[in-house]
């Protein structure tokens, strides 16, 4: 019997001077970035040797998937959430926030309405903005003494008008790291059916299960008529390699395949062909070191739920981190209308709150996909500033 494959995510790769987005955000600065969603983890050892063996073969031209590329995803699909999908109902994207932007063209008309749960991730919102429709959020309500974040369903019936036409879900929900349950989901397809409108979930996080006994059920999966559902997914988030710009939507009904590739004409780039590779890799290959990531990922939010409760007075966490490697933080205590930008001055770039919808001056969102020594010491460093506001 094989050896169990071991991957060291204590090493702390440099990422400054690189070709970094998150990184160079603070070049220059003694500021440690933990904003925007990407890990500071080398990549799985696999989409390496896979990507290195593309290489060899010295021809970059315009790329499409291979059968073993699609088999690759059909079969983690089957394998990971029981969830039988059609190699046809398969359409390429190079990103999610392109997606979202596409399916607000395609779903909805100009002027018309794009319905989402929040705080959210804030393409939920401008997305639906930059194609002339109307974004609407409706609140997520907190159960304070389950300590969970639900659904308000009156208020979500409440924002459906006539010129409602599409519902956004993020699941697993960013920011708030809520894992929506089967029944949840059901109702959820059940009210979209009702009303006439799309669910486009986002599952772009659903491989970063935190939280023990945590289950993720596609939405289509949970709906009793999957046709009206359309998935995002990706192996972008789970095995960090988003520079790729490889994520893909399933959708099954042919109707809705035909608007959303009409509306995705002369404007989506291509998957780049390293893109393919990867995604082939990570789904075929991967999962060993994707189920050591989830192990280290919940070790560093336990660390990070031990470290707020004792060590940062007036920031709380509202409820569990059930998955991600986001936490999602209230301030409103500190009393500081411009929370990121005091952590900013003070060594830790963080994600300010009032970007995805909640009220100025309530909430940060960290990143904690990183080596525990830069957990602790971005941690740390929200002590001192805390300390000296």
């Amino acid at each position: 019997m094989a050896a169990p494959m071991t991957f060291n995510f204590d090493l702390p790769p440099d990422r400054r001077g690189t070709d970094s987005q998150k990184w160079q955000k603070y070049a220059g600065k003694d500021i440690l970035p933990m904003w925007v969603a990407d890990m500071d983890f080398p990549v799985a050892p696999p989409i390496v040797e896979a990507i290195r063996r593309r290489l060899d073969h010295p021809i970059f031209g315009y790329g499409r998937p291979t059968a073993a590329t699609t088999d690759a995803v059909v079969s983690a699909l089957a394998r990971d959430y029981a969830w039988p999908v059609d190699p046809a109902w398969l359409v390429w994207l190079p990103g999610l926030v392109c997606g979202l932007n596409v399916a607000a063209l395609a779903f909805a008309q100009a002027g018309e309405e794009v319905l989402s749960l929040s705080p959210v991730y804030p393409p939920f919102v401008s997305g639906p903005a930059n194609q002339g429709r109307v974004a609407r959020s409706v609140p997520l309500a907190l159960d304070r003494a389950a300590r969970r974040w639900e659904i308000d369903w009156d208020a979500l019936g409440q924002a459906v008008t006539s010129r409602t036409k599409v519902l956004f879900l993020c699941h697993p929900h960013n920011p708030v790291a809520r894992v929506w349950t089967r029944e949840e989901l059901g109702r959820l397809a059940d009210f979209a059916q009702r009303h006439q409108l799309v669910l486009v979930s986002d599952e772009i996080h659903c491989d970063l299960l935190l939280e023990p006994g945590a289950v993720h059920v596609p939405a289509a999966a949970a709906a009793a008529q999957p046709s009206g559902v359309v998935t995002f997914m990706a192996p972008s988030k789970t095995f960090n390699v988003p520079g790729l710009g490889t994520s893909f939507a399933v959708i099954s009904d042919p109707a809705l395949r035909a608007r959303f590739a009409k509306a995705s004409a002369g404007i989506v780039a291509e998957v780049n062909v390293l893109g393919y590779v990867a995604c082939e890799a990570a789904y075929r290959d991967g999962r060993p070191w994707q189920q050591a990531l989830v192990a280290y990922l919940g070790g560093n939010r336990d660390f990070l739920a031990g470290f707020v409760e004792r060590e940062l007075p007036g920031v709380h966490l509202e409820a569990p981190i059930e998955a991600t490697y986001l936490a999602w933080l209230n301030v409103a205590e500190l009393g500081l209308p411009h929370p990121a930008k005091h952590f900013e001055a003070h060594g830790v770039g963080l994600s300010d709150g009032a970007a995805f919808g909640a009220a100025p001056g309530t909430h940060v969102r960290i990143n904690f996909g990183c080596p525990r020594a830069t957990l602790a010491e971005g941690l740390a460093r929200m002590q001192r500033a805390i300390a000296a506001r």
